[in-house]
């Protein structure tokens, strides 16, 4: 709460000035939900969890899309990348950019699944073809934990940024 008011008063004080600033910057953020919800919990903030040490070939992998290529005479304009987290090795699985989760779901499983066997684990960002309940669902039943790197914190995901 400090630290938002401090950040308000701040930007005020390069703009403006009146005498009883402080205070009124303090009573606006104490009835202002916006300001309210935008403060959130002291106790929601959690340690980084490191990703767990791994000792098999493709049983944990990072995936990610790559974006904005010229569309191939197939149509397809992008990429799903693949990439497992112990030998480095990667899968570059073209696609279509509008490809709804039951089209990426038959990709992964004819391009990785196929090849490899069902997974332990996978590192993903929070795209919305990730997060979605089919995904959950069908991950539960194979075994396979979804993990999603934090936000703003890409370098959860870093081998497969740096293979993009």
């Amino acid at each position: 709460m400090v630290i938002l008011m401090k950040i308000r008063v701040n930007f005020l004080k390069e703009h403006l000035f009146w005498p009883s600033m402080l205070k009124d910057v303090h009573n606006v953020i104490e009835i202002c939900f916006l300001c309210k919800k935008a403060k959130g919990k002291e106790n929601a903030y959690k340690l980084y969890m490191s990703l767990p040490i791994l000792d098999h070939l493709w049983m944990d992998i990072s995936k990610d899309f790559a974006l904005g290529f010229p569309r191939t005479q197939c149509g397809k304009d992008s990429v799903i990348v693949m990439v497992d987290r112990f030998s480095k090795m990667s899968h570059f699985i073209p696609c279509h950019k509008t490809n709804d989760v039951v089209n990426i779901v038959n990709l992964f499983f004819r391009e990785v699944v196929y090849l490899h066997k069902i997974l332990k684990s996978i590192v993903s960002d929070h795209n919305v073809k990730f997060r979605s309940h089919f995904l959950n669902i069908l991950w539960m039943k194979l075994g396979t934990k979804p993990l999603f790197n934090t936000t703003c914190h890409p370098q959860t995901n870093g081998q497969n940024k740096a293979v993009n």
